[in-house]
């Protein structure tokens, strides 16, 4: 696949493909004989990886830092797995944070339509 049609695909801008590339947040891509970067489905995997993982909030450099323990092969097996629950934990700490904002904000909502609804009854009280 040819850049435009993995940006397309991931909905991710080519200069956003090619720094992942350059960081090492995903693999150099092939070229083809054109010098065109050429995307594997490993690649694609790669991309695909990545996007869910910042979409979630993980910061570049830790994704980096697992690329970079993912090439150095199962040595790094252990050091992987503890990096990534490190992340979830965190995760989930931001996600019991959201929760309770999504209450608050719920709750706050809640006191404004009681307030339009008891407005109304005394808005038809004083029409009849």
């Amino acid at each position: 696949m040819t850049i435009t049609e993995v940006s397309a695909k991931y909905g991710i801008s080519q200069d956003t493909l090619r720094y992942y590339e350059r960081v090492g947040l995903i693999p150099r891509v092939n070229r083809n004989k054109s010098g065109i970067r050429d995307y594997t489905e490993e690649d694609c995997k790669w991309v695909e990886f990545i996007k869910c993982m910042r979409n979630a909030g993980l910061p570049i450099e830790v994704l980096i830092e697992y690329v970079q323990l993912f090439q150095q092969g199962d040595a790094t097996l252990e050091a992987r797995k503890e990096l990534l629950m490190e992340q979830r934990d965190q995760l989930m700490a931001k996600i019991a944070d959201m929760q309770k904002t999504l209450e608050r904000l719920n709750h706050k909502i809640a006191v404004y339509e009681q307030v339009v609804v008891e407005k109304e009854k005394l808005l038809r009280r004083t029409e009849n």
